[in-house]
């Protein structure tokens, strides 16, 4: 999820106080949830980080979502944004340099602090400072700052005149709102000063908290915003492996399952008749990187050439079957192919690369990756280091990958070396620093949106400063994406996002390969399960009958 956004598809949580205490609920597929006063939950994510600051992925803001406040929100089944603690929908200055917000009066946190619009200035002014590789300072690229007049009001100067997508990055992994009297100002606040500090002022408050174990939220009584909860606690346990999962939900001590159970077990839970099976839109996105730095012929390798990299790059996209994954793997159930940056069901979605790359309808083409590397004048079989994850991305992701590796080397053209590495390990090695070049020449990834917005498919992957943070740079790239943040005629806009799609083809930084859908098991006594185009699974609507 880095520059304006750059946008915007997951640290170490230690011993609880005694606010918090350790206990929590021990991981126990065996153990009941048939307690009417309490929804439990199960999921397969991981969590990096509950500081908003030091987080980007699905499983950490599965948290943050539920216990911070947001500017603005979605409302269930509305694509449009609208005042979380928030008093208005905000003004535009004439022109269009400034947007100021008005805050709700009286707000307070669960310790009792007053929440005013010093909190939202600390807020976004800290995640920019602390600018953490794995946070989601990227998707504030366009704020030049933020000032707070007033308890109750602030105001955003953008880069971009009338910024299209500010309000939509107000709700985004960016926006969650925290206590500047217990958030450090200049690093990371660690699990044990978050819990014993209670700065929480979303739908719930966090009551237990063991990273990747259990967590127990309980409804907030003082929440004033868009979303109050309509149950009074709710239980998350984090599983390792999905047939434990499945399992859970088979026998009752889970009464949802979300992220991640396999194809093959959502088949099984729906043909037994016993559970409900939910499904939504999705606008996750699976995607393979390349390492600009140590990929063959890369800038810091023995033999740096960017026209072989390049080559490279094309032949892989060439030779790549994503009807084949989607069918074989996921039995198109929970992923579709994508050959699309911006997912089907946005403004601005084209095919691109489908016409671009393989036979131009989909399937690979062997001669046309071949002639690709001939022309580049690059030897075969070219050596390959392919990373995936399966702990993060799912255990289908070892057969996911699996595929990719026989898909290259059935033609001779790739060699490859397949290797898989834990999410918490892998999270750091992917990465481009100062002072690092990364671990991975080439590896999987993955997008949960920060907003339904195409912008959000573009800025994270290809903006100085992204997300993927793979070592890519094109400043006409940039420029374009600025402009379209900025343009507010539809048609103009979808014009330049045209471009940018096309300019990323070429460029190839990262590929597209699968678009998911959102999938839950639930209970038969479990109602109000929402899975809309805001693709977040949020807690506060469901309850038990």
């Amino acid at each position: 999820m880095k520059h304006k956004k750059i946008l915007a598809a997951f640290t170490a949580v230690a011993a609880l106080t005694s606010l918090a205490a350790c206990g929590g609920v021990k991981q126990d597929a065996s153990s009941s949830a048939k307690d009417s006063s309490t929804i439990t939950i199960g999921t397969t994510d991981k969590v990096v980080s509950i500081d908003p600051a030091g987080s980007f992925d699905n499983g950490s803001y599965a948290v943050e979502f539920q216990i911070y406040p947001f500017l603005y929100a979605q409302n269930y089944n509305s694509s449009e944004m609208s005042p979380d603690i928030a008093a208005d929908g905000g003004n535009w200055s004439a022109d269009g340099t400034k947007f100021t917000v008005k805050i709700k009066p009286g707000l307070k946190f669960a310790n009792g602090h007053a929440l005013t619009a010093q909190d939202v200035k600390f807020t976004f002014d800290r995640v920019k400072k602390i600018n953490d590789e794995n946070g989601p300072s990227s998707l504030l690229a366009n704020i030049k700052s933020v000032d707070a007049p007033d308890d109750t009001t602030v105001v955003f100067t953008s880069s971009v005149p009338n910024d299209v997508t500010l309000k939509q990055v107000l709700s985004s992994p960016a926006g969650p709102i925290v206590d500047h009297q217990i958030y450090p100002a200049d690093k990371l606040a660690t699990s044990d000063e978050i819990m014993k500090g209670q700065g929480f002022a979303g739908p719930y408050t966090l009551s237990q908290f063991k990273q990747n174990e259990s967590a127990q939220f309980s409804k907030n009584p003082a929440y004033k915003g868009l979303t109050p909860a309509k149950n009074k606690t709710v239980q998350v346990k984090y599983f390792a492996d999905p047939s434990n999962l499945k399992m859970a939900v088979q026998q009752s001590s889970v009464d949802v399952a979300s992220r991640t159970l396999s194809p093959t077990d959502i088949q099984d839970l729906q043909k037994s008749g016993k559970v409900k099976v939910v499904k939504g839109p999705g606008g996750e996105e699976r995607f393979i990187a390349f390492n600009f730095k140590i990929m063959p012929y890369g800038e810091k390798t023995s033999n740096p050439d960017p026209k072989k990299a390049t080559a490279v790059r094309h032949a892989f996209a060439d030779l790549l079957d994503r009807e084949s994954i989607a069918k074989r793997v996921y039995k198109n159930t929970t992923y579709s192919p994508m050959y699309s940056y911006i997912p089907n069901g946005l403004t601005g979605h084209e095919d691109t690369l489908k016409a671009k790359y393989g036979d131009g309808h989909g399937k690979p083409s062997l001669d046309k990756a071949k002639k690709t590397l001939d022309e580049a004048g690059v030897k075969t079989p070219v050596d390959l280091k392919l990373e995936y994850n399966s702990d993060h991305y799912g255990a289908a992701s070892a057969d996911e990958y699996a595929a990719v590796k026989s898909q290259l080397e059935s033609g001779g053209l790739f060699k490859v070396d397949l290797q898989q590495t834990e999410w918490d390990q892998y999270n750091k090695n992917r990465v481009v620093t100062a002072k690092s070049d990364g671990a991975y020449p080439v590896y999987q990834a993955g997008w949960f949106p920060d907003y339904p917005d195409p912008d959000d498919y573009l800025s994270p992957f290809f903006r100085d400063g992204n997300f993927v943070n793979n070592g890519y740079k094109n400043t006409t790239m940039n420029e374009l994406i600025a402009k379209e943040a900025g343009e507010q005629d539809e048609t103009k806009r979808v014009e330049i996002l045209k471009q940018i799609q096309d300019m990323a083809a070429d460029d190839l930084s990262v590929i597209p390969l699968l678009q998911g859908s959102q999938v839950a098991v639930t209970a038969p006594n479990i109602k109000g399960v929402v899975l809309d185009g805001s693709f977040r699974f949020r807690y506060a609507s469901i309850v038990k009958s």
